[in-house]
Order: structure tokens, then C-alpha cells, then sequence
């Protein structure tokens, strides 16, 4: 009966609530606290999305597969005279790219989708703002977060070789070097005569 009257004390739950917190302020564990000691991130980490300029050619397919519609592009039209062609060409010159993420959810679509890699992850994601209107990030700011993007993974050695290394590689042999899909092939036996 007395275990019974012990549980429902008033207030017991609440000190033995704080007796464990208690414990745990108190003990030095091996635990890391954030703004003292960074985090060690996996490598595939999302954080803030960078933006290559020089690589965007303002096909827009980022601004429209964005399920959120928080990237803002615009561009204009620039001629660009080649020496020997019949008529002058035009490009598209970037004006403005800007990314909200105050609506962006991270889903990466805009990097997936990219045929130039104009657009990567970067592990960084200390880039909170006192005013909401700051999430806006501008085609400068993007570009300085490609100073923080990982370098690609190492090729795997037993993977098939890009074609700019199929192409570097029979550049280098020489006119008349077998290319490696002539070398990959097995001989090819006589069948026995019966």
C-alpha cells in the first residue's frame, strides 16, 4: 500500500524528471555540442545550394521542375559573331538566378535535373538569417558557396571509362592503336574440324 501512495505523490515525476537531467548536465561524456565542435557531416550531406555560372546556359529546366518554385532566373539574348559563319549566333546571358530558401525543401530536383552542373550541394548549412527576406540568395552569394562543394569521388578504376577518357586515351596512342573495345574482346578459337 505504502509503494502505492509513493506513486502518486504529487510532483514526484517532476523530480525524478530533473534528477536524471541533473546527472546528465553533470557528467562528461564523449558527446560533441554543436557550436563548440563542428560536426563531422556524411559526405552526401545537403546543405546550401551553389551555383557555377559559367556553366548555366539558362535553360530554365531547374526553375521549372522546382516543385516549390523558389528559383528565379532571367536572361537576355546576346549575338555572337563567328569568324567564317554565315550569320551572327545568339547565346542567353544570365541576368539574375536566385534561389529562396525560406520555401526550398531540399528535395535537389534543380541538381538532378541540370544537364550542365551548374548546380551542386555543399555541405554547409550554417547560413540562418534574422530576417526572412535574407534567405533570398542571389546569383553572387550562390557562387560563393562553390568555394565549399566537395571535389567528386574518385572514378572506380573497374568501371568503364568515361567517353572523354576513351577519347584522351586513343589521342595519346597514336592513329592506328587498337581502341579499348578492340582490346576487350577475348581471341576467337578455330572450331576443331571433326
Amino acid at each position: 500500500m505504502s509503494e502505492q501512495g509513493d506513486r502518486h505523490t504529487p510532483g514526484r515525476g517532476l523530480i525524478n524528471g530533473l534528477a536524471v537531467t541533473l546527472k546528465t548536465m553533470t557528467r562528461r561524456s564523449g558527446t560533441q555540442q554543436y557550436p563548440d565542435v563542428e560536426p563531422e557531416l556524411p559526405p552526401r550531406s545537403r546543405g546550401v545550394i551553389a551555383l557555377l555560372e559559367e556553366n548555366c546556359t539558362v535553360c530554365m529546366l531547374c526553375a521549372r521542375e522546382c516543385p516549390d518554385w523558389c528559383i528565379y532566373i532571367d536572361s537576355h539574348k546576346e549575338e555572337v559573331v563567328v569568324p567564317g559563319a554565315a550569320r551572327a549566333r545568339q547565346r542567353n546571358v544570365l541576368d539574375k538566378f536566385d534561389i529562396d530558401f525560406s520555401l526550398c525543401m531540399y528535395c535537389g530536383i534543380c541538381i538532378e535535373v541540370c544537364p550542365f552542373d551548374a548546380l551542386h550541394w555543399t555541405p554547409e548549412f550554417e547560413y540562418a538569417e534574422t530576417d526572412v527576406l535574407n534567405l533570398l540568395h542571389d546569383k553572387n552569394r550562390l557562387g560563393d558557396w562553390m568555394r565549399t562543394v566537395p571535389p567528386p569521388p574518385a572514378h572506380d578504376v573497374l568501371g568503364e571509362p568515361s567517353k572523354e577518357e576513351a577519347t584522351a586515351a586513343r589521342k595519346a596512342a597514336g592513329p592506328g592503336a587498337p581502341t579499348p573495345a578492340q582490346t576487350a574482346r577475348p581471341a576467337v578459337r578455330p572450331e576443331p574440324k571433326p
